[in-house]
């Protein structure tokens, strides 16, 4: 892999907020956050269950499962529905 330089990087995030803009970015941020979040969720919830399985015992699969009784499923489900679509025209 190549080395970048500061210089580089700097060029690099100036195109990057030309292409985008910045009004945008921190949108995309938020979004591209969620994402990873319920990714994570739902690898630990692969993890208990192969953990679960191996063991017998029953567990849910998330830290909100743990909360709120359910699976992981129906919390990206309620996650996905309770997140505003923006239009940005």
């Amino acid at each position: 892999m190549p080395n970048l330089r500061w210089q580089e990087l700097l060029i690099i995030v100036a195109l990057v907020v030309l292409l985008f803009g910045a009004k945008r970015l921190p949108d995309a941020a938020r979004g591209l956050g969620r994402s990873l979040r319920i990714f994570k969720a739902e690898t630990k919830g692969m993890h208990d269950d192969d953990a679960t399985s191996e063991s017998g015992e029953g567990k849910p699969s998330s830290p909100e499962a743990l909360e709120s009784g359910k699976n992981s499923t129906d919390t990206t489900a309620q996650a996905s529905e309770t997140s505003p679509e923006r239009n940005d025209s």
